[in-house]
């Protein structure tokens, strides 16, 4: 998915951006970077933190970074930022989103004699072709609207002039920027979590599409909001910090909400709720304080050397990270009916050796509670599950063993409760091994998010989206 962090101030601003870009590392998976501008120009620094912390990479390069703008960011995939040079000026850019068009974006640059300098794992790097896009207007603001005009997928961004951050979040608001104040200084970024340490609040959150330019004096609207949007309720299911606030919602609190309402739909009697670390842990906590059940953890989280499970590129790699960093408690497992509550089911691979583990542990059944509706269709917007064919998704997978195929039309099993849906969930229960298995409803998600439905991204579980 990725993050972007910035900070237009009045002193030096290294710290805060060094601390505010740490604080998404839980959102990227391969790159970070960051770049600030002085009266020399501009001084940019990127790193890989697949097999390390983002810290480690960039703490022993912060004495020669100096400057009182500067913006930073996390990726998925491409090295960032990039330094431009243009008839814009000089100024540097990162980026957060997915162009599905980029082949033909390619295409069409090639035909006018463009080239391409930088480079991704996949070709062509995204973020070097919104700067061409960008470039190829007569303003910055013009250059944006180019490419929200011209992409496929979704793009938030920053660019990092002499002057100040322009920000801009994506056309739909499937991922999310907000402004951050204090004495002195602005900031801006994806995660809300990033502010508090820093000494700053939220001042204001940009809508769809909107265009904002940041000095250390304050900011001032370029491009005003669209009216529709689309963001991505994923953030707070999954991939979000719990302290984070996304449209003025918090994501802990949503994932009590959700929690809550698949303990009020439940009827199975269990001695202990506990959650799949990290992101499952605060659906568990909803679940257990609604149903009185005792809240405990019979899989705990080994931290200190184990890195993210999802940063390894290779899928045997993950599976074995994933493993290895949670380490049973056999005390809370023997003899125990447990309840899992976690944020979602993409391929079951490690959460079927969990439960395996759990069983020959001792435990006398588990049951599984799903945060969100089943998973039946990839991500098209964010890099999330985009390595793997739709088929690669316990929905899909347990779908074409029920029709024999692939090919056939998704809304009934995307329907809770329908004939199809349950013999799908039975599909992936018998897979993983579980006693019992139920997937929250889209309607309780909604609910749980607390926006109106059109406003959300749930293209993941019913193909309900707007490209």
């Amino acid at each position: 998915m990725g993050g972007l962090f910035g900070i237009a101030s009045k002193q030096d601003c290294v710290r805060d951006l060094f601390y505010g870009t740490d604080y998404h590392s839980h959102l990227g998976t391969r790159r970070a970077g960051m770049v600030v501008v002085n009266k020399k120009g501009f001084n940019r620094s990127i790193h890989n933190i697949e097999n390390a912390y983002f810290r480690s990479k960039f703490e022993p390069e912060l004495q020669s970074f100096h400057g009182s703008s500067g913006i930073g960011v996390i990726s998925d995939f491409d090295a960032q930022p990039l330094i431009i040079n243009s008839h814009l000026g000089s100024f540097a850019i990162v980026t957060v989103g997915r162009i599905n068009n980029i082949e033909a974006l390619g295409r069409k640059a090639f035909s006018r004699k463009k080239y391409f300098s930088e480079a991704s794992g996949s070709g062509i790097n995204p973020t070097e072709l919104i700067s061409m896009l960008i470039c190829e207007e007569q303003t910055f603001q013009d250059g944006i609207a180019s490419v929200f005009d011209s992409i496929k997928g979704s793009c938030s961004l920053m660019i990092l002039t002499k002057k100040g951050i322009i920000a801009a979040r994506d056309k739909l608001g499937r991922t999310p920027l907000i402004i951050g104040k204090k004495d002195g200084a602005l900031a801006v970024t994806s995660e809300t979590c990033a502010l508090s340490n820093l000494g700053y609040e939220v001042e204001y959150y940009l809508g769809p599409g909107e265009v904002v330019h940041l000095s250390a004096d304050g900011f001032r609207r370029l491009t005003p909001p669209n009216s529709e949007m689309q963001i991505c309720s994923f953030l707070w299911v999954y991939y979000g910090y719990p302290p984070s606030s996304y449209e003025n919602i918090n994501v802990e609190m949503v994932r009590y909400r959700c929690g809550m309402a698949l303990a009020r739909n439940d009827t199975v009697e269990a001695d202990l709720v506990s959650g799949i670390p990290d992101s499952g842990i605060g659906h568990a906590v909803g679940y257990a304080n609604e149903k009185h059940i005792p809240y405990m953890r019979p899989y705990t989280k080994y931290t200190p050397t184990w890195p993210r499970s999802f940063m390894p590129q290779n899928q045997s790699v993950r599976d074995l990270v994933a493993r290895m960093k949670l380490i049973p408690n056999r005390s809370l497992i023997q003899g125990n009916r447990l309840v899992f509550c976690d944020d979602s089911i993409v391929r079951g691979t490690q959460l079927k050796d969990n439960v395996k583990i759990l069983f020959d542990y001792g435990a006398r059944e588990v049951h599984m509670r799903v945060a969100c509706p089943t998973l039946i269709y990839p991500c098209e917007f964010l890099n999330f599950s985009t390595s793997r064919s739709s088929l690669d998704l316990a929905g899909r997978k347990a779908i074409s063993e029920i029709e024999g195929t692939d090919k056939v039309n998704l809304d009934e099993y995307a329907k809770a409760g329908s004939e199809k849906n349950l013999a799908m969930v039975e599909k992936i229960r018998q897979r993983l091994g579980l006693t019992t298995l139920k997937f929250q409803t889209m309607d309780d998600l909604v609910e749980a998010i607390g926006l109106p439905k059109e406003r959300l991204c749930t293209h993941c579980w019913d193909g309900s989206s707007h490209f």
